[in-house]
Parts: structure tokens; sequence; C-alpha cells
């Protein structure tokens, strides 16, 4: 890296796009801002707010699911993909707040969650009036299986994402609908061409109404081996098995990314796709591909299973090195890169724990440092940064102290009532599955968003009770506080995202380069275009320590571009020589000569 290197040769085939360039804003609409004292966030809470979002500097909304729902996974089971859940609003409302976006130069994506409607979802409820409905095949049925004593088993012995066995026995017609997740969110089958059709219908219904694209939930689990075949046993102490070979990137999983890519395509919109259980990277490469046409880029998860246990097991404890996390990010930096792909950033979302408690042990003291640095790390990689509602003030997860009448998440309260049930529930057992909900449930998440150091967070009304309990850490730990302090999380967070922007061609489309690989202690890589080149430094840890800038032959820097204890001009004189000081959670970003 010394100014004697050979310039980064930037790909001919580089490929520049609007989507590429900007970084988005996600909203859980129920923990949001609730506008009109109901305890419930919804879309004109999200109105008031959009200035506050424009000034993070962001340019695209991601609003979570807000269609009509019996709320039984928070939206994601949808029983009307034309109406919003009253809850939150109206289809006007939508119009209002897509205008309000476009408005202030920003775009609005929605979730598009088509593996699984609600059981009262009218399609599924004519699917399951008889076998003889035209519906019926618009959903995975299948007949029961009977073991050696005439039984009744499920067809196959995959494992739900919500717990227990993904099938469920419908008595009146005497067959099983397979359920992903939860018991009302029943599979649609893909492999109906009506069903595709009425998918493409939907889509077409947001984008005229000026929606400028769509996060889609688990979309690589439309398309599933139509054997259906048992899955291989991985964990005896249970029936039931992973199945996601069978389901997860299925046969045809690419012409049905292909059809909706197309209508995209002929709206000049933006696509993120969740996908779990990537296990083949040639896969991801058909998905993301510039020349695919199918989805822009994805959600990968490796990073964010970095801490579960055995068999994936979420609730159980996992252990991993800070190396393990730059093996991730320098595996699919080079390889989207490399291949025309390209990223989707993140730490946080609806579904995974706050990143200031997941990802550092920070003090009290230093948690607005270890934000700032987690955003620096984040943020300045190749990809397009995802930044989760709260994550820009550091909000934190639930305390420690809750009870289980505090949590809402029905993955969480599943897991806890089969523990209760089984023969291993005893009070150790408990304890330690209450220890990894405090850090892996879900509703660390979906806390009320922290407005002001006021009654309730400044979420809803003094007098009102939300609808999930607020955080006690608002009155110390708010959005109001943060915007008048220029030195806050909130402002740094604005000031990475404006880099990225000043910087374009280094940050957004140049090389990327781990430095100091096997450092346990520090972060650090590079990013080149051309004869440009920067240096993002962070000390992941809560100590004071000395960084070998000579060893990793760094003895040219240009210019501070930003530094995580204040302005980056007054870090000017702190980085020369050989060896450099990083004080707890520091991150800086370096111009190199």
């Amino acid at each position: 890296m010394s100014s004697s290197s050979a310039p980064v040769k930037p790909p001919s085939d580089i490929h520049r796009a609007w989507w590429k360039e900007s970084s988005v804003y996600q909203i859980w609409p129920a923990s949001f801002k609730d506008s009109n004292d109901d305890g419930v966030g919804d879309i004109p809470g999200i109105i008031s707010k959009l200035d506050y979002i424009r000034d993070l500097g962001v340019d695209i909304v991601w609003l979570c699911p807000s269609y009509k729902s019996p709320q039984v996974d928070m939206g994601y089971d949808i029983a009307d993909y034309y109406s919003i859940a009253e809850e939150y609003g109206t289809v006007a409302d939508v119009e209002k707040l897509i205008k309000g976006c476009h408005d202030r130069g920003m775009k609005l994506l929605m979730d598009l969650v088509v593996n699984h409607t609600s059981d009262q979802h009218e399609w599924f409820k004519k699917s399951r009036s008889s076998k003889d409905s035209e519906f019926r095949d618009w959903y995975v049925w299948k007949p029961p299986r009977y073991d050696e004593n005439g039984n009744r088993q499920p067809p196959n012995n995959w494992v739900s994402h919500f717990q227990g066995n993904a099938w469920e026995y419908d008595e009146p017609t005497g067959e099983y609908y397979l359920h992903l997740y939860a018991v009302e969110q029943p599979d649609l089958n893909w492999e109906k061409p009506a069903v595709r059709k009425a998918v493409h219908d939907i889509v077409r219904f947001w984008l005229d109404k000026g929606a400028n694209g769509f996060r889609m939930d688990v979309i690589n689990f439309i398309s599933k081996d139509q054997g259906f075949p048992d899955a291989p046993v991985q964990d005896k102490d249970t029936p039931w098995q992973w199945g996601d070979q069978y389901y997860a990137n299925g046969p045809r999983l690419h012409e049905y990314l292909q059809e909706i890519g197309n209508i995209l395509k002929e709206y000049d919109t933006f696509s993120v796709g969740e996908m779990p259980f990537v296990k083949d990277v040639d896969e991801v490469l058909k998905a993301v591909r510039y020349d695919r046409n199918e989805i822009n880029m994805i959600f990968n998860f490796e990073h964010v299973d970095i801490d579960h246990g055995p068999y994936g097991n979420k609730f159980k404890p996992g252990n991993w090195k800070l190396t393990d996390l730059k093996s991730f990010f320098e595996r699919w930096q080079a390889f989207m890169y490399n291949n025309g792909g390209w990223n989707a950033l993140y730490w946080e979302n609806h579904d995974q724990p706050r990143s200031i408690d997941r990802y550092v042990n920070a003090p009290q003291s230093l948690r607005s440092a270890a934000g700032k640095m987690l955003a620096t790390v984040l943020a300045l990689h190749a990809g397009s940064p995802f930044i989760y509602q709260g994550q820009e003030i550091g909000m934190g997860n639930v305390p420690i102290e809750w009870g289980m009448e505090e949590y809402k998440d029905i993955d969480c309260l599943n897991h806890w009532n089969l523990l209760l049930k089984s023969k291993d529930s005893n009070a150790e057992a408990q304890t330690s599955a209450r220890k990894e909900y405090q850090k892996k449930s879900r509703d660390n998440a979906r806390t009320p968003v922290q407005w002001s150091a006021g009654p309730n967070g400044g979420f809803t009304g003094p007098d009102i009770k939300p609808w999930m309990s607020v955080n006690p850490e608002y009155t110390r730990v708010n959005a109001t506080d943060q915007v008048k302090d220029p030195n806050s999380l909130y402002h740094y967070w604005a000031s990475v995202l404006k880099s990225r922007k000043e910087y374009l061609d280094i940050f957004v489309y140049g090389n990327y380069e781990l430095v100091d690989r096997g450092n346990q202690e520090v972060y650090a890589y590079t990013r080149a275009y051309s004869n440009s080149k920067a240096l993002v430094l962070a000390n992941w840890t809560d100590q004071e320590l000395s960084w070998d800038a000579a060893a990793q032959k760094v003895n040219n820097v240009k210019e501070v571009l930003l530094d995580t204890y204040g302005p980056a001009s007054a870090a000017q004189g702190r980085f020369s020589g050989t060896q450099w000081t990083l004080r707890p959670f520091e991150a800086a970003v370096f111009l190199l000569e």
C-alpha cells in the first residue's frame, strides 16, 4: 500500500447504477412513530419524520410489510396485498408517503412477501375449502404418511423456522399443508402459473402507485423440490430436520426471479432479496449478476448467524472471533466485485438484535464510540448500506431484566413454550434460554424508536400504553438529543454516508483489500479506484492499542477523512510515523497518496 504501488485498474464492466450509489433506511412501522395515540406506529407517523430520515443522508426508505394482516408474524402473514392494515393507515397514506419521499429526493422500497400468505387470505380460505377448489393447488397440500403402527405422520420431516414441524393437518380435507414459518403462514405453490400471475399483478399495482422497488422476503424459497423428500437427520434430539437443501434455491428459482425482474426493469426499480441458506455462490451470482435481470442484491446471512449454536440453533450459545467476521466480508467483497454482482451491507434489521450489543461488548461510556466504529466499518465496504431504524442513534437490546411477558416474537415464544413442555426443562435450561433471547430475539429490534427523553420515549402519547414496551434507555439514548448534538452517533452516520458519496469512485466502485488479516483486535481494509486509495482502520476493542502502520506498509497518509473521536482535521497529526495509537473503539478513514 505504499505510494509506489501500481494503480488499481477499475473493471471495464463496472456497471454504474443509481441503486449502487444509494443507502437505505429500514422502517418497522409498528414501532417507528405513533401519530394517533393508539400505541401502534403508523404511516402518518412515518411521514412526520421524513425530514429526519432525509437529513441522515439516505436515499431509499424501506417500508416493512404494512398490508392487511392478522399480525401473527407482525405483518409477514398477509391477508390482502392490495389493502393496508387499519392500524397503520390506508392506501392513500402510502401514496402520501411515496410522494413525501419523492419530494425529498428519496425513493420508497416496499416489502414483497410471496413465499407464503396468511391463512386468512381469501386464496387460502378457498384452497382449504375443498380438494375440488380451483385454488386448491395454489398452496402446497400433501396426503399423510403412516408409520408401521398406522399412526398418521406429516409428509416429511422438515422443521419450521418457527419451531416444530413444517406441516399442519387439515381435518376437513384430510391433508397437510406446508408452512415453513408459522402455522398461520401457508406456503404458496409457485409451480402454479396462476399464482405467479397473481404475484406479478401485485408488483405492478404498487409500482404503478410510484413505489420504487421491493425487498423480497425469503425469495429463494419460492421454488421447491417437488419430491418433498425427507431431510437428512442432523439433530438426533428432534424428529424435525432442516430441509433447506430441498426448498432453498430450488430448480425453478431463476425462472421465477426473471419473470419478476422483467417487470422491475420496465420501471427502472430496485430490488433486494432475502436469501437464507445460501451455500452455492454460483446460485447467488445467477440471482444478482448485472446481466441476469433477476434481483439487484441479496441479504447474506453468514455474519448474522455467526453467534448461533449447533445445528443452526439461534437460541443456543455460539462463539466467534473478529477474524471470522473479516473472512465473511473479504469472501463476499471479492466475489461480488470480480463477478458483476453487488452486496447488501447490514448489521441490523427487524429480525436481528442490535449490533452495538451483538458485535461489541462496550461499557456504557463507550457505546456511542462503538456505534460510530460499526458505522464506519460497515458502510465503506463495497455494496449498498442498510440502516435499521434506531441504529443511527445506537439503540440497544431489550433489558436483561425483562420477563417473558414482555416478549412478542413468535419465534422466541414458540421456543419458550416448547422448552417448558420438554423433558429437558429445568431452571438452568430456562435461565440459559432467556439469556439467549435477550441476546438474539427479534424483539431486540422491535422496541419503539426512542424519539425523546419524554414519556414513552416520544413514540406515543404520555398516557398511552405502547404495543411493546419502550426500552428504558430512552432517557439517555434518543433522537432529539442526538440531532441537537453535532458529535452524536446520528450526525456521525450522516458524515459517513456523505463521505461515501463524496468519494464515490473509491467507496462505491473501488476494489476491496483486507489489511492485517490475522489481527483479532483491529479491522482494516483499503478501497482503491485507479490512482485513488483509502484506508479504513478500526479498533474493535474497549482498550487503547498500538497499530504497526509500518508493518502494513502504510506510511503515506494524505488526509484524514473521518475520525470517530472528533473532527478529521484534528486527527491529522496523530496518524504519522510507524506506530499509531487507536483509542477504544476508534475508527478512522484515510485518503492515501
